[in-house]
């Protein structure tokens, strides 16, 4: 069985206020290309298939394309709601488009259902079990209601407890026994899991939306056991917790700076008779790459060695002590995809400020007193230039005091 996983589409999405459309659109005929060429039994998307729940109409048609073309190839398609999706909105046409091979799956009442798959080439079905983001406040209740009787000496009796506040570890694991549960009735299937959620151990970005406050919201490794493939969506760098058996395999956009160093790609799986995963990371290279530069603007403008930020997206960083005039325009001659300009003057050596009050304080004239004011904000003397235009604002104060 072939299956290509792929997550946190995030379309719709813009990067410091640009259109990112393109580029994921990009994206997408990449996934399709690849899903193509290897002829995959099943494309698997683990959730945030778009940046907010109530996407751009674009970001919606071009979702549409993309599960026609897949489909066009002969792949099954199966995704899920995301903490970004309305789950609703995005599988609200679940029942029809099932039977045409593509399954969306939002409600977490669905989630011992699984999508059954014949590979092209024969074996052993594959039962993929499509299990979308879950809220312990919105999904908790029903989960634990549904939950069977449990003995008082089981160490997870708690969990269905009505007193006991529920935290994503414990719905996650009511969620998984209701699918194994179902899992025992096909002992002749493999089983994949497709799940968006923080698994403990995974590394974040900051374009990732926080699923609560502090660390409650991390689910343990342990809660996947069982299953032969756990395809993750939420983390937007790919990484594996328990070997390949179970792992995210990020977002195909950088979407912040902090993705600058991640590899953009999606994961092949060659999913064996048994259930034991062989997996080949692809590289999707689409898009343009991030880079961060810092120093002084002449320096920057100049440095041949910045040659390879032309044509990313910037984020620039200067270190003039003032802000340039036209900075920004300036860089864009050279940068012209400049997506963030920071200004991150040296820092002024506050051992000396008392010293220098001591000589604004002692100033004997108004240009003294001048002078010293520019050494204290500055932490160094004026320049030539700089004095001489202290000087002349100064007479010109004078002169104005004098009509």
């Amino acid at each position: 069985m072939r299956l290509l996983h792929t997550s946190d589409w995030h379309l719709g999405r813009s990067f410091h206020g640009a259109s990112l459309l393109e580029e994921q659109e990009q994206a997408m005929a990449r996934i399709v290309e690849l899903a193509r060429e290897e002829a995959v039994d099943a494309v698997l998307i683990a959730g945030d298939i778009y940046d907010r729940a109530i996407p751009p109409a674009e970001a919606v048609q071009l979702f549409n394309d993309t599960l026609a073309q897949l489909r066009g190839n002969g792949a099954a398609v199966i995704a899920i709601a995301g903490n970004h999706d309305s789950h609703v909105r995005v599988s609200v046409y679940d029942p029809l488009l099932a039977s045409l091979g593509v399954s969306i799956r939002g409600d977490v009442g669905r989630s011992a259902e699984p999508v059954v798959v014949n590979p092209r080439l024969g074996g052993a079905p594959v039962a993929i079990y499509p299990l979308p983001y879950l809220d312990p406040t919105v999904d908790g209740p029903s989960l634990a209601d549904s939950a069977p009787p449990r003995e008082a000496t089981q160490p997870d009796a708690a969990i269905a407890s009505p007193t006991h506040r529920l935290r994503h570890e414990d719905v996650t694991r009511l969620a998984l026994a209701r699918i194994r549960r179902d899992l025992q009735g096909r002992p002749q299937h493999r089983s994949v899991l497709l799940a968006h959620t923080f698994v403990a151990g995974g590394d974040s970005c900051e374009s990732e939306r926080d699923l609560t406050v502090g660390n409650v919201d991390r689910v343990s490794v342990e809660a996947f056991a069982g299953f032969d493939l756990v395809a993750l969506g939420h983390l937007h760098r790919c990484q594996e917790l328990d070997g390949p058996r179970l792992a995210y395999c990020g977002s195909p956009l950088p979407y912040s700076f902090s993705e600058e160093q991640h590899r953009k790609l999606v994961r092949l799986i060659e999913l064996g008779p048994t259930g034991d995963p062989t997996v080949e990371q692809v590289p999707l290279q689409v898009g343009r790459p991030l880079k961060t530069i810092e120093g002084p603007i002449e320096h920057l403008l100049a440095d041949p060695a910045l040659q390879i930020a032309e044509a990313a997206k910037v984020r620039v960083i200067l270190t003039d002590e003032a802000l340039p005039l036209q900075a920004k325009a300036r860089l864009q001659r050279r940068f012209p995809h400049i997506a963030e300009l920071r200004h991150q003057p040296p820092a002024l050596d506050r051992s000396s400020l008392s010293a220098r009050h001591e000589q604004v304080r002692q100033a004997s004239s108004p240009l003294d007193l001048t002078a010293a004011f520019f050494r204290d904000q500055q932490g160094r003397e004026a320049n030539p230039a700089e004095a001489k235009l202290l000087r002349e604002a100064l007479q010109a104060a004078r002169q104005g005091e004098e009509r």
